[in-house]
């Protein structure tokens, strides 16, 4: 009864040890999913990107204004 109880606990081990092999295996093998999240990733990068370029043209913009508006009042005044 002992030697049964022994071999079935070491089967349960040798299933628990192939599930684990499984897992890793999908783990670093999965090259779909990485590729996928990268893609993701990379779009959501690409995006915020443009967004802070936009905000960067604009905000350079509005200094170069503001700029000219002070050199104009700087140059007209009497007070040099």
């Amino acid at each position: 009864m002992q030697v049964r109880a022994a071999n079935m606990v070491r089967a349960g081990e040798s299933l628990m040890k192939l599930v684990a092999d499984l897992k890793q295996y999908l783990i670093l093998n999965d090259f779909h999913s990485v590729n996928e999240a990268i893609t993701n990733n990379s779009q959501l990068f690409r995006a915020t990107q443009i967004e802070c370029d936009k905000k960067l043209m604009k905000l350079r913009d509005e200094m170069a204004m503001d700029l000219y508006d002070l050199e104009e009042e700087y140059y007209t005044s009497i007070f040099k």
